[in-house]
């Protein structure tokens, strides 16, 4: 029922959102504040998302300030600062009253320096000590991830005190499944899942049914990393320390699908040298913009492989069969390693691929590419001795093939990594390396051998 209503949701949100048009365009405004007011948080935000920057401003008006909050927190990150930098500093505050900490740390860091004093004036004490905590990590860090909304507890009192102070408090953070057992120091001691906690005896100590703490996560860990520890875990949530192993707040599953849901977009848009969070929608020179670096970078790829072409131009002025054959040997080397890129990057982000395996790794993709040269350089040779009917046309191109194959499965795992100690996304810059490598060496060996050879 629960897919169901995912596949169906997108065709839902274009049905309200040509209804809102609609309503809008006459000029209905009350009507489309209620239909706003029928809908969840998560929903609005989709809507929001779905919808060009002039309608997304007047549908923002309409909404719930009361809700404001709830659904910063579901934007993606383009629109959400499309949004918030249009808004008065009291109206984020107020906003930022019911967020997590760790998107306001997104927030704030995402505002102005002005800006943001002007919106940390307009709190009260209270929230503005949460956002000076939740600031004080740095962003895609465990601490800058993590909520500081947890519930501790004292290994020596019983379940009826805990139950009690529960009762009392009224509400538990999202996603609880475990109470934090700590001393008078905030160290962490244990855990108490809330199933023990409620079918445990009255009159029993915390400390004889609290379970040792699980791997508590370090404070400075990267949120990739993060990701990593809840999947083979199985975590629903998990305790975050600094360093002297004091209870500084926790992650929860939801933060975690963030994260690889943030991680797998970037991979995706980084292959086409794009931010991860760009608007669909964002207006047509910042898109143009942001785009034309990347498309910069990929002329300069281009005009180092065309270079290659230019050394040999006597070669392909005197046979015109080179000129027609000579961009298949870079088009194999390039589908060839990316296919290798993609396993690697896949790879190095889930954290399988390291120093110890690194050599095996190269020596398996060379092999691999020696097999698949072997098969295609047969195929692609036989192909061209019965078009152009000449058997040393076929061996030269068999022989490029072969050589630029095994090149790509060789280059497909040494760009990515080197690029990762260098500190440079491969996601982004992987792709285009590796093409420039494979049109690079193909056309030289293919144009090489045919000048010796042919001319």
């Amino acid at each position: 029922m629960a897919e169901h209503y995912e596949n169906d949701r997108p065709n839902k949100t274009h049905q309200i959102l040509q209804d809102v048009n609609k309503a809008l365009e006459n000029g209905m405004f009350v009507h489309v504040r209620r239909i706003l007011e029928d809908m969840e948080p998560e929903d609005i935000a989709y809507l929001l998302e779905a919808s060009p920057p002039k309608g997304r401003q007047v549908l923002w008006q309409l909404t719930d300030p009361e809700i404001q909050g709830e659904i910063l927190e579901e934007l993606s990150e383009d629109v959400k600062d499309g949004i918030v930098i249009k808004m008065d500093p009291e109206q984020v505050a107020a906003a930022a009253e019911g967020m997590e900490s760790d998107d306001i740390a997104y927030l704030f860091r995402s505002l102005p320096r002005g800006v943001s004093r002007d919106v940390l004036a307009q709190m009260d004490s209270q929230d503005r000590a949460r956002v000076q905590e939740a600031l004080a990590y740095p962003e895609g860090t465990a601490g800058g991830i993590m909520s500081t909304d947890v519930v501790t507890i004292r290994s020596d009192v019983t379940v009826d005190v805990v139950l009690r102070y529960l009762r009392i408090r009224g509400e538990l953070p999202e996603a609880t499944d475990s109470l934090y057992v700590v001393d008078q120091n905030s160290t962490l001691i244990g855990h108490l899942s809330i199933t023990s906690l409620v079918t445990s005896q009255p009159d029993t100590e915390i400390l004889d049914i609290m379970d040792d703490p699980d791997e508590a996560i370090p404070v400075t860990m990267d949120g990739s990393e993060v990701a990593s520890l809840f999947e083979r875990r199985d975590w629903l949530s998990s305790p975050v320390v600094d360093e002297e192993n004091k209870l500084v707040g926790r992650i929860t599953i939801d933060d975690v699908v963030d994260i690889i849901r943030e991680d797998a977009e970037h991979s995706m848009m980084s292959m086409a040298g794009m931010d991860d969070d760009e608007d669909t929608f964002a207006p047509i020179l910042k898109s143009a913009r942001r785009r034309s670096i990347w498309l910069g970078v990929n002329v300069l790829a281009a005009l180092a492989a065309a270079s290659v072409s230019n050394l040999f131009e006597g070669t392909l002025d005197k046979m015109a069969a080179i000129a027609v054959l000579m961009t298949i040997v870079p088009s194999m080397g390039g589908v060839a390693g990316n296919q290798t890129v993609a396993l690697v990057i896949r790879g190095l982000a889930v954290g399988h691929i390291g120093e110890s395996n690194t050599r095996w790794l190269l020596t398996k993709e060379a092999a691999v590419g020696l097999l698949n040269g072997i098969v295609w350089a047969a195929i692609i040779g036989g192909v061209v001795v019965w078009w152009k009917g000449s058997i040393l046309l076929g061996a030269i191109i068999a022989g490029a093939m072969l050589t630029n194959l095994i090149v790509a499965g060789i280059a497909g795992v040494v760009i990515p990594i080197m690029l990762k100690k260098m500190k440079i996304d491969p996601a982004l810059a992987g792709g285009m390396a590796l093409t420039t490598v494979t049109d690079m060496i193909g056309l030289s060996v293919f144009l090489g051998l045919a000048t010796v050879f042919l001319v």
